[in-house]
């Protein structure tokens, strides 16, 4: 099944399947009812947000920080791409670009999951 990702402030789509919001923090001005799980231990962490927000770092530095946390995430990948085995699932998250966002680096490992 596809692993599909979307800004959590776009619409919802019938093709969404199970929608998973992995932000580490809450966003504004949206209801509970818009996702069905909440994974913030995906999210970013803050120390690596504030310096990717704030330019101190680039892309290819975020990334790698980013993987460098997930690696203590297995269990939690893991259980994403056995429900992506089964069904079509979304991850949201509050980024708008959507090229440089972590959601695009969790779906890879997702997907690198259900490939092994």
């Amino acid at each position: 099944m596809p692993v599909n990702t979307k800004c959590i402030y776009d619409m919802s789509g019938c093709g969404d399947g199970l929608k998973i919001l992995v932000t580490t923090y809450w966003p504004r001005g949206i209801k509970k009812e818009k996702v069905d799980r909440w994974e913030k231990e995906l999210g970013t962490p803050p120390d690596l947000i504030k310096k990717w927000k704030g330019g101190s770092i680039d892309w290819a530095t975020f990334s790698r920080e980013y993987l460098k946390a997930m690696k203590s995430k297995k269990e939690k990948i893991a259980e994403l791409a056995e429900l992506a085995g089964k069904e079509d699932i979304t991850i949201l998250c509050t980024c708008r670009e959507g090229n440089q966002c972590h959601r695009k680096i969790l779906k890879k490992l997702i997907e690198r999951r259900n490939r092994s």
